[in-house]
């Protein structure tokens, strides 16, 4: 064999390490990992983010900028186009029935109706929020709209008092 004649392919396919095989494989007894420690040991090893005494990376660096997560308004999303084809004409569409439908998951989250697509059905469509395309679509194929009013502190708001609960549950049971 030539110098030449070596594919590209050559050393591409390496063989794996058969470790714990016996001590002539050179990977035997203790299998590569050293003796003693953590490291040795199963599951052991250094925590992730650990530096060995060193204060971690992530803490080093400032906490910095905005975050939306924390206030952002999530949304179950439906497209006019699967309103058309999983409902019949005059049909009221909410949230229980795009559950049927299994067009969305559970009432967790608030509904929005996207404009993606052609509507040819005349229906009642109950949602959180609809987009102004979708509004128009629904409007003009005869159907309506009825938008629910979202409460985006229900589940922060204490019902007995009327206040904000607190962040921590330590504190929630003081009060």
């Amino acid at each position: 064999m030539m110098i030449h004649e070596i594919t590209a392919l050559a050393g591409a396919h390496k063989k794996r390490k058969r470790i714990g095989r016996g001590e002539s494989s050179g990977h035997g007894k203790t299998s590569g990992r050293g003796t003693k420690g953590s490291g040795a040991r199963a599951g052991g090893g250094p925590a992730f983010g650990s530096e060995g005494g060193n204060l971690p990376l992530f803490r080093r660096l400032p906490k910095r900028g905005f975050n939306n997560n924390y206030f952002a308004q999530k949304f179950s999303v439906v497209n006019v186009n699967d309103l058309n084809r999983f409902f019949q004409d005059g049909q009221t569409v909410d949230s229980a029935a795009l559950i049927s439908a299994h067009l969305i998951r559970d009432e967790k989250l608030p509904v929005k109706i996207l404009g993606d697509g052609q509507l040819s059905r005349k229906l009642h469509v109950v949602a959180g929020k609809f987009s102004k395309q979708a509004e128009k679509k629904i409007t003009d194929a005869g159907g309506s709209t009825k938008t629910l009013e979202l409460d985006r502190n229900k589940d922060k708001v204490n019902p007995k008092n009327g206040r904000f609960r607190p962040r921590h549950a330590e504190s929630e049971k003081k009060a």
